[in-house]
């Protein structure tokens, strides 16, 4: 180290000097923090010992920076650009195989040289903050020669105001975007915040360059600024909440994100450049303990706007290491969408919990009606496998049946048990989210879980309940009416194999058909948003053609149920492809791709068992039931554990209560262990209205 301090050249712009000593710096990856702590510190006594050599390493580093461009390195590190989403995806994938040139104009090129490695990040946040000042402070006590090459606090405030003035105006331009008007149109009856800003940012910055040019006086604090920018944030909070209610789409979620980080950065760059003292610090950073940690070895303390500029420097380091990474890239942007695609879930989730006994005598004739149907959808299955189609085309038929099968359950508002954990996980997860933000009233949630329970143990029991006699009557008419079994002994055999429990592969394809119902879950999450988003029920009633076709009151009614069905509709639609195609898939590619579904593996074994002349062995029997069983648990439990999971993230949740819920339910269940199964007489509101009738009165 002391060598590459001893070859500096003061007033070189030569980077590559710079280059070694920061990998003298750079700690090796097993001891990222203890390494790094005492480079940094080894730096720091070494040009404390040698003053000259510290002249040079200033004058060397403020050589480079009145060098190079300043703006682009806040501007860009850290926020999106306009591109929008997929622009921004399409450039980082294939930055990330090769990367733009390089040159020596803008400073975050030589940041790219000097800070390469994709984890340097970490090692600079490791190091504490007290360090990097101490070693600041040696630099800042070496007084350069007389008539030393430029001015380093200069040029960097000068690339602030830069970046501030871009800055402004990219707000200005994205904040009159027609997505962000369109999704409150009383934006355009008063004056804009994303044009007032800039307004005031001209002001100021004009008032400061004229201090800086002329010494004329100090500009007015930026106070009325933020104020301004508050009120950005405020339209950006309101779209967000609208969301919710009207739904939103990537490309909306892109321009909030960019609109946040470009209201943040200026927040930070105008605590910098302020010299009143006076403006209050961005709220996004909690500079109070940034200070206290700096100041942990200094004896006085560390001021703000050196503590602002620490947690800017590091800011600014992680987003370009992390510039060209679409993990963050998706991380950022998808968050909102998946939080409107599992609130619209989690309201059709509402759907599918029963609160009293007439609610769960509802859902057991709604789920038996779909039982009915899945028996004969099994049929034709069988059906149209003794057409040996080519495997394509036979893939198409299988999910035609199962598509339409799907459909027309949803149309006769019936009920498939497996379909419910996608919604009801989403309502639980919804349940989670604490009024207050800080405390969750288990008892409710544990109530709100043994309603979901008792409901889809009603609804698999009404599955099960008319899907075995209906395919076994199918099975026994059919041998009736053609004299022969629907199927071989042979096939029969091999089915109720397929579902024995014992068979390695059983569990596994029943976990795929719960993947496949949690992603219908997700598409009928995204088709409710987009119904919402794009005003289909107004839409369809603009259709002059299908009005005059169906009269204007039944396409009033046509078009409320398409924007309130669509979600459910094309997930259905879906889930019948997905279960249709992956078998077939997984013959022509080799893999060991297959769905177990517990509604139709019941109904193969009453086929089955008619198809061996209703004799089966109590070992064969008892092993078709334990199967038939299993792959419904193992159906629920991973469509429902995905479904929360995804929920959970959507709302950024950390639910680390699990041991007291389960000791919640677990008093539950030993105080009324028949509420797990069958629920009260009445509805709660029917029972507490009876409770108080003056206050319901």
């Amino acid at each position: 180290m002391l060598s590459i301090l001893k070859r500096i050249d003061p007033d070189s712009e030569r980077i590559d000097l710079l280059v070694e000593l920061v990998e003298r710096l750079r700690p090796p990856r097993t001891r990222v923090r203890s390494g790094a702590i005492a480079q940094v510190r080894e730096l720091t006594a070494l040009l404390g010992a040698h003053p000259v050599l510290a002249v040079a390493l200033r004058c060397h580093l403020t050589t480079m920076l009145v060098a190079r461009r300043h703006a682009s390195v806040y501007t860009d590190t850290g926020i999106f650009s306009n591109d929008g989403f997929f622009t921004e995806l399409k450039t980082r994938i294939a930055y990330r195989f090769l990367p733009p040139a390089l040159g020596d104009v803008y400073l975050s090129d030589a940041i790219d040289q000097v800070l390469y490695q994709s984890w340097d990040y970490r090692w600079i946040r490791a190091v504490p903050s007290a360090d990097w000042l101490a070693l600041f402070d040696v630099l800042a006590a070496a007084t350069p020669p007389a008539g030393a090459r430029g001015n380093a606090r200069r040029s960097t405030t000068l690339g602030m105001l830069k970046a501030i003035r871009t800055l402004s105006c990219r707000i200005g331009a994205l904040g009159l975007e027609p997505r962000l008007v369109r999704s409150d149109a009383r934006m355009e009856d008063a004056e804009s915040p994303f044009l007032m800003q800039n307004i005031e940012v001209y002001a100021y910055l004009d008032a400061y360059a004229r201090m800086l040019d002329r010494n004329d006086g100090e500009p007015e604090d930026a106070r009325h600024l933020l104020v301004m920018l508050d009120q950005c944030d405020a339209v950006v909070s309101k779209v967000r909440k609208n969301a919710l209610n009207q739904g939103t789409t990537v490309a909306l979620t892109y321009l909030l994100l960019a609109l946040t980080q470009s209201v943040d950065r200026m927040r930070k760059l105008l605590f910098l450049v302020d010299v009143s003292g006076g403006l209050p610090s961005a709220p996004t950073v909690d500079l109070e303990a940034v200070a206290n940690a700096a100041s942990a070895r200094t004896a006085p303390p560390v001021p703000l706007k050196r503590a602002a500029a620490v947690a800017l420097a590091a800011e600014l380091i992680e987003a370009h290491n992390n510039k060209y990474t679409v993990r963050d890239l998706f991380a950022d942007n998808l968050d909102l969408l998946a939080r409107n695609v599992t609130e619209n879930a989690s309201r059709t989730g509402e759907h599918y919990i029963a609160e009293s006994r007439g609610a769960l005598r509802a859902m057991f004739l709604s789920s038996g009606g779909a039982g009915a149907i899945i028996a004969i959808m099994a049929l034709f299955k069988i059906l149209l496998g003794f057409l040996k189609r080519a495997p394509l085309f036979e893939a198409f038929l299988f999910s035609l049946n199962y598509s339409l099968g799907f459909m027309l359950i949803h149309l006769m508002h019936y009920t498939i048990a497996t379909k419910q954990p996608a919604m009801t996980a989403s309502r639980i997860a919804s349940g989670l989210s604490s009024k207050d933000g800080r405390n969750i009233d288990l008892d409710s949630l544990a109530e709100l879980i043994t309603k979901v329970f008792r409901t889809q143990c009603v609804a698999v029991l009404g599955n099960l309940f008319t899907v075995v006699p209906t395919a076994y009557l199918i099975a026994l008419g059919y041998q009736a009416l053609w004299g022969k079994h629907l199927m071989s002994r042979d096939k029969a055999l091999h089915l109720l194999h397929d579902i024995s429990p014992f068979t390695p592969t059983t569990l596994f394809y029943a976990a795929i058909a719960g993947v496949c119902l949690f992603v219908s879950g997700l598409i009928s999450g995204y088709y409710d948003n987009k119904a919402l988003y794009t005003r289909m029920a107004q839409r369809v009633r603009q259709l002059r053609g299908l009005g005059r076709l169906l009269g204007q009151a039944r396409l009033e009614r046509v078009s409320i149920y398409v924007e309130n069905n669509l979600g459910g509709l094309m997930g259905n639609f879906y889930f019948g492809i997905l279960l249709g195609t992956l078998g077939t898939l997984g013959y022509l590619f080799g893999l060991p791709i297959d769905i177990r579904h517990v509604t139709f593996s019941a109904g193969f074994l009453a086929t089955s068992f008619v198809a061996l002349d209703q004799h089966m062995s109590l070992t064969l029997a008892l092993t078709s039931v334990a199967g038939v069983l299993s792959i419904g648990a193992v159906n629920l439990l991973v469509s429902f554990g995905l479904a929360l999971w995804v929920a959970l993230r959507a709302r950024k949740i950390h639910f680390t209560q699990g041991g007291a819920l389960l000791k919640a339910l677990g008093r539950r269940f030993v105080a009324t262990p028949i509420d797990f199964f069958i629920g009260p007489k009445y509805p709660p509101l029917v029972l507490e209205m009876a409770a108080s009738p003056k206050e319901a009165t």
